[in-house]
């Protein structure tokens, strides 16, 4: 998918419009903002893994492609940094075979007797089930709204009528092709070795950095204007490197 890098204005433009946002809506500005040939209802329909793994590419081309956090150690309620890179979280897809596709693009499985036809589930699920939590939403409820057609024995049958074991195919098949969507970390406590998985959500971590750049740069922007006279847009064209300058002479003034 063609993608470009923000400009600072860009960057801090998205982050406003996003301030008052959930977080998919957030996920979504950012790539319409990157990704100007697409729209932002395409954008909604891309799979979940889809529009993360661009996500992690906007993110490598804005801030690089290492990665810092923190994480609390469920053991012992350590505070622990992690240090990560960009590649560590990116999985690799497992493509759904062509047979395995309708022709409407849907994909399809058959078992015991009965035919199902489903898709991967993308950012319109996401909205109408999001939370306020970094994790992901309820199986169930993600599943539901991505069964399309059930047919047993011959006869169409409600979606609600899928049997438990289909849809528990169904929901391994979704994972396998898209396992981008649910990314967890292997971690482990120095001090006490308790070992856990830590979810990992690219959106809520990639905003806190967004919303962390933010600040500093208005911060840099407020010093410079006060001391230069210069507007934003002006101050937000010179590169990172130039505006620290400048703000360095001022703090030797």
């Amino acid at each position: 998918m063609p993608m470009r890098s923000l400009t600072a204005l860009e960057l801090l433009e998205v982050w406003e419009q996003g301030a008052v946002q959930p977080l998919v809506k957030r996920a979504l500005l950012l790539l319409e903002a990157a990704c100007p040939d697409l729209s932002f209802e395409a954008l909604a329909q891309l799979p979940i893994g889809r529009r993360d793994a661009c996500l992690l590419e906007l993110r490598e081309r804005l801030f690089g492609s290492e990665l810092a956090g923190l994480a609390v150690c469920p053991g012992c309620g350590e505070p622990l940094e992690m240090g990560f890179q960009v590649a560590d979280v990116l999985a690799v897809s497992s493509e759904p075979r062509s047979d395995q596709q309708d022709l409407n693009g849907y994909l399809q499985l058959s078992l015991a007797g009965c035919e199902v036809h489903f898709r991967l589930p993308n950012s319109l699920d996401l909205l109408a089930l999001e939370t306020k939590k970094s994790s992901p939403p309820p199986p169930e409820q993600l599943l539901r709204r991505c069964l399309l057609a059930l047919r047993c024995d011959g006869e169409d049958l409600p979606i609600g009528q899928c049997p438990a074991t289909l849809a528990e195919a169904v929901a391994e098949h979704i994972a396998a092709a898209d396992p981008q969507a649910e990314v967890w970390l292997a971690m482990k406590c120095p001090l006490c070795s308790h070992g856990w998985e830590a979810f990992f959500d690219v959106v809520s971590f990639f905003w806190a950095e967004i919303n962390g750049w933010a600040q500093r740069v208005l911060h840099e922007v407020h010093r410079l204007a006060s001391a230069y006279g210069w507007s934003e847009a002006d101050i937000l064209a010179l590169s990172p490197r130039r505006r620290q300058f400048y703000s360095e002479l001022i703090q030797a003034c």
